[in-house]
């Protein structure tokens, strides 16, 4: 009998999980007739060189010092190097990919959950809302976002190895969680907090924290040990701290008190968590990019959100004993939400609907226990449990499908912010940069405007406006957004090396190599700008400096046509024909190939 009751439970699990891998493959399924999206998807893998020649020695020597992005996270580099060599760049095998981490993570928490709690149907809501829950489309539908998923992997792998580790206390189990969290922090460093997510689980469900009839020494010594245990986990976590956040600094993505006042900073993380929540109860007006308000939040909501959170916490304190659950999982939302509330702020968001990936499992894990023990008594409690559980996941997949769809392109992913937000100056510029790609200059000069009007210090959207109208003939008004976008941001490589082209058209070869050198210093793998610094010093008469350019231009992109035919040239001055023969076929070949490319695909040159 024993045995068929095991028997059935294995079934059930089996049947559980095959259901959830099926809903969670056919509401993400569309994404991949998705495309790239023109936000971020370029640093990560349209326009990122090292990432296109796939894994190579190279690369993952880049993968592991580079902090491209403002992020050091090589594993997450390696993984979309991998893409490439399984996919090349077709988008549909970099969004599978996504896809494919996103199942096993559903599954995998499953299995955490129901393998920490013996609880079956409690962990199979919790993992089917954190399959389709419309909050986490970004993370999957977003390939830039491979991140999240990613990381998310790791820090579920790592709950995993340390339920091993409790059940059977050893050298080599720990060791497990030590390397599966230090993957994790390779790929997104967000999972610093998970050591102590892991006290909060030796608190509930797995009962490690001493009870009642301990003594207060062995109580306190007993809880000293816990912490002590997680001590190497937190130097981890530390290190990670400080390297991310050298990353984000030299990246320019941290912004300082004098951008957002850290009042500003902490009325905004407490309106967050509390919008969060609102948003995971009704999941409405989502958008790639919500603009932070700064100083301009009004009174009464943050003293609502500071009376909010301290009730709910108070109450979950009381109630701690009695329904642990109930602390768990609060304390587990507020603490990771920590590293990207905003309290140290990257980027101009207030809140993103990927930061809720992992967090979100504390508030889950609060309704699926609450709600069954509030209906504990009753009579039907089982069918009507499962009646409201297949409501609620129907309305959240067909909210999750239309989140989705917002990801198809760049265009109905930006309007649709715009659509549903105000003030959103990334999201003008994003949507101009779509428009001005495909030729519509007209409506792309609007969105650009728009975005400045909003935004007057917005260097990304000054130096992106600057190229169009250099596009458009129209220099003088070019070199000044570029101009005023390197005031904004003197490292913003890009505006320099825009700025260098203007300047070389005017023959101005001093100054254009002086802002390519700029361009470099801030982008060391920039090759578009070694090359052109090696063209202003092959026509100022230094061709063994240009020639040392090309070369470099050429060994970070051998793809690249103008550095190949520039090199030859030089080469042929110096009477190296044989050499310069060989670029210069070399440039024919990649050409003739470029072209070819662009009449399959149907498509022209990109005008960007």
């Amino acid at each position: 009998m024993e045995e068929f009751s095991r028997f059935n439970r294995r079934s059930r699990s089996l049947f559980i999980s095959l259901l959830l891998m099926v809903i969670t493959i056919t509401v993400f399924w569309p994404v991949g007739e998705h495309g790239f999206i023109a936000y971020d998807d370029d640093q990560y893998v349209t326009e990122n060189r090292q990432v296109q020649q796939g894994v190579t020695l190279q690369g993952v020597q880049w993968a592991f010092t580079t902090v491209r992005a403002g992020n050091w996270h090589p594993l997450t580099w390696l993984s979309h190097m991998l893409d490439v060599d399984l996919y090349g760049m077709s988008p549909a095998g970099h969004h599978l990919t996504n896809l494919l981490l996103h199942v096993g993570n559903v599954l995998l928490l499953l299995g955490v959950l129901r393998r920490l709690t013996g609880a079956l149907w409690p962990s199979a809501f919790v993992a089917a809302l954190f399959a389709v829950h419309p909050l986490h489309v970004e993370s999957v539908a977003w390939i830039a976002e491979r991140k999240d998923v990613l990381s998310a992997l790791f820090w579920l792998l790592t709950l995993w190895a340390y339920l091993c580790y409790t059940e059977q206390p050893g050298v080599r189990r720990y060791l497990l969680v030590v390397l599966t969290f230090a993957a994790g922090l390779l790929a997104k460093p967000m999972l610093v907090t998970l050591p102590f997510v892991l006290l909060l689980l030796d608190y509930w469900p797995l009962g490690r924290f001493p009870s009642g009839q301990w003594s207060a020494p062995a109580k306190r010594w007993q809880i000293w040990r816990l912490m002590r245990e997680k001590a190497p986990l937190a130097v981890l976590s530390f290190a990670s701290c400080m390297v991310t956040y050298a990353a984000q600094q030299a990246g320019g993505a941290i912004k300082t008190f004098g951008v957002i006042s850290l009042s500003a900073r902490i009325e905004n993380a407490l309106v967050a968590y509390v919008s969060y929540i609102g948003l995971l109860l009704w999941p409405h007006n989502l958008a790639v990019f919500y603009p932070h308000p700064g100083p301009t939040l009004p009174l009464w909501q943050v003293a609502g959100a500071v009376v909010a959170l301290g009730g709910v916490t108070l109450l979950v304190l009381l109630a701690g004993k009695r329904l642990p659950y109930l602390a768990v999982g609060w304390f587990w939302y507020l603490g990771t939400l920590v590293p990207v509330i905003g309290l140290v702020q990257v980027g101009g968001q207030a809140m993103a609907d990927r930061y809720t990936y992992l967090p979100f499992t504390g508030l889950f894990i609060i309704i699926a226990w609450g709600v069954s023990d509030l209906t504990a008594g009753w009579r039907h409690q089982k069918r009507v449990l499962a009646l409201v559980a297949v409501g609620v996941l129907t309305v959240l997949v067909a909210a999750a499908w239309v989140q989705i769809g917002y990801w198809r392109t760049s265009v109905t992913l930006f309007e649709h912010a715009l659509e549903v937000t105000g003030g959103n100056y990334v999201a003008h510029n994003g949507l101009a940069n779509e428009l001005a790609r495909q030729g519509r200059l007209k409506e792309a000069e609007d969105q650009y405007l728009q975005a400045l009007q909003i935004k007057p210090d917005f260097a990304e959207a000054h130096n992106n406006f600057g190229l169009l109208l250099a596009q458009q003939g129209k220099l003088e008004i070019a070199v000044a957004h570029y101009s005023k976008a390197l005031w904004l941001e003197p490292n913003l490589a890009r505006a320099h090396y825009n700025l260098g082209i203007v300047l070389a058209q005017q023959d101005k070869f001093y100054e254009a190599g002086a802002h390519y050198t700029q361009a470099i210093l801030s982008m060391p793998d920039f090759a578009d700008a070694y090359n052109n610094l090696g063209i202003v010093l092959a026509r100022q008469g230094k061709l063994d400096e240009a020639m040392s350019h090309f070369r470099e231009a050429l060994r970070l992109r051998p793809d690249l046509i103008p550095a190949h035919n520039n090199l030859g040239q030089v080469l042929a001055k110096q009477g190296k024909y044989d050499e310069a023969n060989h670029h210069l076929l070399e440039a024919l070949r990649l050409g003739a190939q470029a072209r070819e490319r662009a009449r399959s695909l149907g498509a022209g040159p990109d005008p960007r």
